[in-house]
């Protein structure tokens, strides 16, 4: 089993503020390339918050100019990113919930939540999902939020070959410990590792209540941020035995 280095970026996000929230995923990407990590993971819609119709009002083609700092950053330093964007795809109106795929060789891959949360009908539309993704020889399939609190999207993910399920989410305090035990058990039934990131604070009136995880193939927890804020939950995988940390990502001034 080869190695493997993976990273849930668990960020705050500036309401609204795209450019302000691409200089901070830089920050982001620039610090996990610092720690070797291959994939990094941001939470859902992290690139605006979860604003509502603001978000909504700021959804961009994937393959849009304004994303180019990232895309050209994370190819610059090796690193595959996940981040979190409301898109709208060719000839269609409706803003979806997208995470985009920053490939380390440059490329661009999309993926659109599936299964919306309660309230974001009134907003977004239903999404595509996406294909897996492969990083050097791992099968990695995604989620956005409620996507995972389906079963029958984690065994998708299973049954095309995933052995790494990354979901990026924005998870309060009230429901962190019924959408962990939830996420736990995906790696156990399916023999997984599943990566979780959270908001790092307030976003969209919710307050994220952070304490982003990666669990291991049989469902231990290898590493969980202590908290809130914005950190770096890194997980490592050398000759099949994962270790964990955690990183601070400090921010420009």
């Amino acid at each position: 089993m080869s190695t493997l280095t993976i990273a849930a970026a668990q960020s705050l996000s500036l309401a609204g503020d795209l450019p302000g929230n691409i200089a901070r995923h830089c920050r982001f990407i620039e610090t996990a390339a610092e720690q070797g990590v291959e994939l990094l993971v941001f939470p859902e819609l992290s690139l605006t918050g979860y604003e509502g119709d603001a978000a909504a009002a700021l959804a961009i083609e994937p393959q849009d100019a304004v994303l180019q700092p990232l895309r050209g950053l994370a190819r610059k330093l090796g690193v595959t990113a996940i981040v979190g964007m409301p898109i709208r795809l060719e000839g269609s109106v409706s803003a979806l919930i997208g995470a985009l795929v920053l490939g380390a060789d440059g490329s661009l891959g999309v993926y659109s939540k599936q299964h919306l949360h309660t309230g974001e009908e009134l907003v977004f539309a239903p999404g595509f999902g996406g294909p897996t993704l492969n990083i050097n020889g791992d099968v990695v399939a995604l989620a956005v939020c409620a996507d995972f609190t389906h079963a029958s999207h984690a065994a998708a993910a299973a049954d095309q070959g995933a052995n790494l399920y990354a979901a990026g989410v924005l998870i309060s305090e009230k429901g962190y410990a019924v959408d962990t035990v939830i996420l736990q058990g995906y790696a156990r039934q399916h023999s997984m590792a599943v990566l979780m990131a959270n908001h790092g604070g307030l976003t969209g009136g919710w307050q994220s209540t952070g304490r982003s995880c990666i669990w291991s193939e049989d469902g231990s927890l290898i590493v969980a941020a202590p908290g809130t804020g914005d950190l770096l939950v890194v997980a490592q995988r050398n000759e099949g035995v994962w270790q964990g940390r955690v990183v601070p990502v400090t921010q420009a001034r």
